[in-house]
């Protein structure tokens, strides 16, 4: 077993320390920052993902996991930053005004962290101006909107709409456990996404075509 498959399975196991040590071994075996990311860290998260999607697996596996994934990203990031290879794209998330929750923000922000996107996070109860202010800043390819309370997800349509008529370009995506396709579709959102899985998915297939 190569120390990029050992690295792939430890991210089900979510052990971050033992990840973490396995990340260093492959650093000393002379593997690129950028291929443990790719063939170890990434690829294992979508086995992850797989399982998640199939029912084998549930949000608590997948939160170890992407914690796990984190700490090897954090250890991982700054060798990336000295290589000079530039990120698929920029993702900025927040979470919608009067909306205090952060758990599934917080894995969407590490999903696309680890497919290689650079992440914004704006963090929780987010306003319509903080968004569009913040998007002019920072000019993100994707806006993220999660809600977790049906009370604020009304508050995604106020933001949709302000980004809209700002003249924002970037693709918008919503999620959270009371939004719905038909809800997304009727706030004139790009994207709905039923987890943090399917909107990195979701995404990367927008911005190729």
């Amino acid at each position: 077993m190569t120390i990029l498959t050992k690295i792939s399975d430890e991210l089900l196991n979510g052990d971050s320390e033992k990840l973490v040590s396995q990340i260093e071994e492959a650093l000393d075996e002379g593997l690129s920052a950028n291929e443990i990311l790719n063939d170890g860290l990434i690829k294992g998260m979508s086995v992850v993902g797989a399982l998640f999607k199939n029912g084998e697996v549930f949000i608590p596996e997948v939160l170890i996991a992407a914690r796990a994934m984190a700490k090897g990203i954090e250890r991982l990031e700054p060798l990336i930053l000295k290589s000079g290879i530039p990120p698929k794209g920029k993702v900025m998330i927040g979470t919608v005004q009067d909306d205090l929750h952060d758990i599934g923000k917080n894995l969407v922000a590490i999903m696309f962290k680890g497919a290689g996107f650079e992440v914004i996070d704006l963090g929780v109860n987010v306003s319509a101006e903080k968004f569009v202010s913040e998007a002019r800043k920072h000019q993100p390819d994707v806006i993220g909107l999660s809600a977790l309370l049906t009370t604020t997800m009304m508050n995604m349509e106020k933001i949709v709409q302000s980004l809209k008529e700002s003249g924002i370009p970037s693709i918008i995506i919503v999620g959270g456990a009371p939004v719905s396709e038909e809800y997304a579709t009727s706030i004139h959102a790009d994207f709905f996404a039923k987890n943090a899985v399917e909107g990195v998915e979701k995404v990367l297939t927008a911005m190729a075509s």
